[in-house]
């Protein structure tokens, strides 16, 4: 809970992942990659209750044996490739009533930390905003990326800032990590998306920000979680 508002945690996990088949129960260090987020989950002093939004009996079993809630089973139509997050958030919301705030957990941001969690609830509290979600810092800034018209000419993407010759002169720029979604129920049904122009960003530095959608992102996750593990 935070500023008397109940807080949900949605794990959306479902099956069928074409870029990693069975990424989410994948294991790393003896623990199912979702067991990463579920852990954080239930870590953060501000979320009451975190359950999972699957389809998959395997998923289910594992989530269930890392102790993470499984009140519910994701209908077929909200598992495609074309189902989109939010829709599943919602789904989750009709199905668990009675809360205020839904903060939305991807299994394949494992690095992310209760602490990042919480840091964005807080921002979303601090700030009045009604969404928050989790950035990092870009090393290939748009101002230096072009198109290439029909006349094969380059046409940059962002107009370079004036009287900003070098690149250590230009503003940062930030993307989504999808470690964390946070945002007020009633706006998020209203808008149907977590990130408009009202939405404020809580920085996350680069090392956390690991997304895994293929082979080289979870082996890359295995080397980071090992190399941590011998420091």
């Amino acid at each position: 809970m935070i500023d008397g508002k109940r807080v949900l945690g949605v794990v959306p996990a479902r099956g069928g992942s074409k870029g990693l088949p069975g990424k989410n129960v994948l294991t790393v260090r003896s623990r199912p990659l979702l067991d990463w987020t579920v852990k954080a989950a239930q870590a953060s002093q501000y979320i009451d209750r975190t359950v999972l939004s699957s389809d998959d009996d395997d998923i289910i079993a594992v989530a269930r044996a890392c102790g993470c809630d499984v009140p519910f089973r994701r209908p077929a139509a909200l598992a495609s490739d074309t189902a989109g997050s939010v829709d599943v958030v919602l789904h989750a919301l009709e199905q668990v009533p009675g809360y205020d705030v839904v903060v939305l957990l991807q299994p394949t941001s494992p690095l992310r930390s209760s602490s990042d969690i919480d840091a964005a609830c807080e921002r979303l509290a601090s700030t009045g905003a009604p969404a928050c979600v989790s950035v990092t810092a870009v090393e290939m800034v748009p101002y230096w990326m072009y198109f290439i018209n029909a006349q094969s000419a380059l046409e940059p993407v962002v107009e370079l800032p004036t009287a900003v010759a070098r690149r250590q002169d230009l503003p940062p720029v930030y993307t989504l990590n999808g470690a964390v979604y946070v945002a007020h129920v009633d706006w998020l049904r209203r808008t149907g998306s977590f990130v408009t122009r009202e939405t404020v960003a809580q920085v996350m530095p680069r090392e956390r920000s690991i997304d895994i959608d293929t082979i080289e992102d979870f082996e890359a996750f295995r080397t980071a979680i090992t190399e941590e593990s011998h420091e």
